[in-house]
Parts: structure tokens; C-alpha cells; sequence
């Protein structure tokens, strides 16, 4: 059987497919240019070009696929349903949906869908934090808003849950919120981090507008900006409450933001100057 995993070059959709692979299935991997993302995936993996927001386009990617990764993204609430629709019609009996922050038209089209299906609930993803790259590289300094915890989670261990509830039985109809191990704040992730590329980082505060304004001068929308930052200032309890889904599905411990920090320390290093 083939799993269809949209997103596949994303944070996470790259480590469900890693993770598919290692355990011994057999992967078709959606992304808009296959080309390149040639050389990105594990040997084996099937490249199909396009995206689940043109479900219309993906008669040849769906094409005896029996299982199908979704991962909610800005513009499919549209056309998700359709999509919904289109894999179901083409065969697909099992479906995993990273959810996009609520249940809104993707979800409740896979949860009306009539095949088994199993939502993800991450709290705020571990790789919120390269938006730091920039100005820890030049500058050493972060600047947020707010410095409240949030119980991050690794996008390998969303994978890891993922790859279970796509393969194995007992997981449908299941919405798995899902963290990592510890509720860590700005500050406390600042820490970590500095350890990791042996260099102290500085925390600036700045006011929730100049937030606003630095997501929406990457392309957002005033209101899908007001609503990230306002997660930060008021995410509720989910977003700093631990639970050990993770450990619960997997049958092991979620994975620490140290480790994260670690695997991804090089990315925050000083680029190096080249002597002339």
C-alpha cells in the first residue's frame, strides 16, 4: 500500500516521510517542485508534483494510494473538502490531518469523510524558533512580545505519532493533542539555545504591534497576524499544560527542545568570514 504525504517538504511532512520509510513503507512524497526537492527524501521515495490546494491536478498522485497525510495549510480551507473527497473517491481508507489550529472545513470534511481518520493537535511546533536565525546570527539578541511557557513539540515526534496512526489500528476518530515534555518559556528556550552554540543570546521585549507588524511584513495578513500574536499573549492552558500523547502512542518519551537546540545549532551560528 502507498501513503500520499502533502506537505512533504514542510517542517513535518519531511520527517512523516522519513519515518514512513524507515518503517518500511512505501512513499509518495507531494511538492510543488519536484525537482527541487530531489536529493531531500530517504532512497525509495516517490517525487509527484503539486498541491493539495489543486486537488483538481492530483488524479495521478492519488492513484492507488491507499493512505493520505494532510497537512492544513493557508488556503485549503476552500478547497480541502474537495480534496477530501477526490482521495476518498480515489481509494484512500486511512487519513492523518495536522490540523491548522481549529476544526474548520478540512477537519470536519476528514472527520465526515467515512474512513478512519486521526487528527494531530500540535501545540506551537519546536521550529517556531528559526524565526530567530536572522538576528541571533547578526545581532545575538531575540525580541518577542511576550515571554509566557508554551509546551513545544518536536516536529519528529508529530511525525512519529502520525506514521502510528497511519499504519497501525486503534487510532481512528482519535484527536491527539499533542507537546513535548516541558512548557518552556522565551527566555528559558533562550538559555537552552545558547548552551547549544556556545554563545549568550540577549531577550528584547517588544510591544505586540511591532509583533504584528514583523509577521506581516513577511506576506501575512493583519488578521492572521493579530491572531498568532494573540496566541502568544493568551494561548489558554493547552498550549502550556504537558500530556504524554507523545510517549502514550509511540511508546516513547517526547523529545526535549535541548535536543532540538542540538540538532539544529549549526543553523544559528555566525556565518563565517572567508579571509580575502
Amino acid at each position: 500500500m502507498t501513503t500520499l504525504v502533502t506537505g512533504a517538504t514542510g517542517n513535518t511532512g519531511r520527517h512523516i516521510v522519513a519515518e514512513l520509510v524507515r518503517r518500511g513503507e512505501r512513499v509518495r512524497a507531494l511538492t510543488r517542485d519536484p525537482d527541487a526537492a530531489a536529493g531531500r527524501f530517504p532512497a525509495g521515495v516517490e517525487v509527484v508534483g503539486g498541491t493539495h490546494t489543486a486537488p483538481e491536478t492530483l488524479g495521478a498522485a492519488l492513484d492507488g494510494v491507499s493512505r493520505l497525510h494532510i497537512t492544513v495549510t493557508a488556503g485549503l480551507a476552500e478547497v480541502g473538502p474537495a480534496l477530501v473527497r477526490r482521495a476518498v473517491d480515489a481509494g484512500v481508507r486511512r487519513i492523518t490531518v495536522l490540523w491548522g489550529g481549529g476544526v474548520g472545513p478540512v477537519e470536519q470534511a476528514v472527520a465526515g469523510s467515512g474512513v478512519e481518520w486521526t487528527r494531530l493537535e500540535p501545540q506551537e511546533f519546536m521550529s517556531n524558533t528559526l524565526t530567530w536565525i536572522e538576528s541571533i546570527q547578526t545581532e545575538g539578541i531575540v525580541r518577542e512580545p511576550y515571554d509566557f511557557p508554551s509546551a513545544l513539540v518536536h516536529e519528529a515526534d508529530i511525525a512519529a505519532v502520525a506514521a502510528v496512526a497511519l499504519l497501525d489500528d486503534g487510532h481512528a476518530g482519535r484527536a491527539y493533542n499533542l507537546t513535548g515534555p516541558e512548557a518552556l518559556t522565551p527566555r528559558e528556550r533562550i538559555a537552552i539555545l545558547s548552551r547549544a552554540i556556545r554563545r549568550d543570546i540577549a531577550f528584547s521585549s517588544i510591544t505586540h504591534e511591532q509583533a504584528v507588524e514583523r509577521l506581516m511584513a513577511t506576506g501575512v495578513s493583519r488578521e492572521d497576524a493579530d491572531y498568532v500574536i494573540g496566541w502568544y499573549a493568551a494561548g489558554g492552558d493547552d498550549s502550556l499544560t504537558v500530556v504524554d500523547t507523545v510517549e502514550k502512542v509511540t511508546g516513547r518519551p517526547a523529545r526535549t527542545f535541548a535536543q532540538w537546540a542540538a540538532e539544529h545549532a549549526e543553523r544559528f551560528q555566525a556565518p563565517r568570514v572567508m579571509a580575502g
